[in-house]
């Protein structure tokens, strides 16, 4: 069986010395020594200034709002993972949907304006796989209107905008280290700002809203993590590009092979460096899609239709609307696998298996 994906787990002996010292200190939770170590070496390893490290990443996005005091209408993309839209209506908030770029996957900031009315506060968009969206544009139109910007970077762990780390774009910067991802600490997630005052008030929602051994400062949430998952996220950090490098090689070889396929690539930001975290390919027509994707299953090849379907649609509690890239590319997108443990044999074997079925 080949997987869409598999978590990257470190050698087993490397992540039990931080178990012992666990054991040792018997500080399990409550923003501990390798919470806290964790937090350095990412803004090290990131070069930001500021970063916490929180539960997981959908907790970091309603932290995001809160903290900006975010109310009203927040203009997002339907091309994304659900916590993205269930996230704004948690929040007590009205996610209003604008259409993707059908080359980028992006939000589509030439439709941003129009959207905008008087309960505007926010726009809360996502870097669609890793790929930055056009954070010039969005800035230009927030400036402009007086909106708080958020970016759901959960996919974008290491990606750069001419050097610059992707989290330092917006008001705030959210992503996810769910073990799914290419970097993981199993479950967690990082809020990034770079206001030191923002930054703070972060820090005390994560916290309960604690300010002192008996007073609060504002309505918190236990956005806090375990030293069991910062362990697993500083074991990990040391193979961060040994991780990278395997899977750009994998990416590599998937181009190669799938050059006969009637499907595109997601365009990459030019300005940006490329993280490798998906394979996304957009089939030519859904059936086809659905021809792959049956005929892997009975392979156990297994591919996922991330993001399907378009959250515009789909979600019970919001009504309905169409837009008409985003429904025809949610109709044809596929992942296609892409993990560390993945070999190049099997990416050899799966690239010919979907050229065989396409041309059948």
């Amino acid at each position: 069986m080949i997987s869409v994906t598999q978590p990257f787990l470190p050698p087993q002996e490397e992540y039990e010395k931080y178990l012992d010292g666990i054991w040792k200190r018997n500080w399990l939770t409550n923003m501990g020594p390798l919470a806290s170590q964790l937090e350095m070496q990412l803004k090290d390893h990131l070069k930001l200034n500021h970063l916490l490290f929180v539960t997981n990443g959908t907790v970091a996005l309603q932290m995001a709002l809160k903290a900006l005091e975010i109310t009203g209408e927040v203009i997002t993309t339907p091309f994304s993972f659900i916590a993205t839209t269930s996230t704004i209506v948690w929040e007590g908030c009205t996610p209003v949907f604008t259409d993707i770029d059908p080359n980028s996957l992006c939000i589509d900031p030439s439709k941003i304006e129009d959207a905008i009315t008087e309960k505007t506060t926010a726009i809360l968009a996502t870097h669609v796989y890793g790929n930055p969206c056009d954070v010039e544009a969005i800035e230009i139109i927030a400036k402009k209107h007086k909106l708080k910007v958020i970016y759901d970077a959960a996919h974008a762990f290491d990606v750069k905008i001419n050097g610059r780390s992707i989290f330092e774009y917006g008001d705030i910067s959210t992503c996810s280290l769910h073990a799914t991802k290419l970097y993981h600490s199993i479950e967690g997630g990082l809020i990034i700002t770079q206001n030191a005052d923002l930054l703070k008030k972060l820090a005390s929602i994560r916290n309960f809203g604690i300010s002192g051994y008996d007073s609060f400062s504002e309505l918190g949430i236990n956005g806090k993590n375990s030293e069991f998952h910062a362990a697993m996220g500083l074991a990990n950090l040391k193979y961060i590009s040994d991780i990278h490098e395997k899977r750009k090689a994998l990416t590599r070889l998937y181009d190669e092979k799938l050059k006969g396929l009637k499907a595109f690539r997601p365009r990459w930001h030019q300005k940006a460096n490329e993280n490798f975290a998906y394979y996304p390919i957009i089939l030519e027509s859904e059936d086809l899609l659905l021809k792959l994707k049956a005929e892997l299953d009975k392979n156990e090849i297994f591919t996922r239709r991330y993001f399907y379907p378009s959250l515009a649609s789909a979600l019970p509690y919001l009504s309905k609307l169409e837009l008409p890239i985003t429904e025809d590319i949610s109709k044809r997108s596929l992942c296609l696998p892409l993990y560390y443990d993945l070999t190049f044999e099997e990416v050899d074997l799966i690239s010919r298996l979907i050229l065989r079925i396409q041309n059948n």
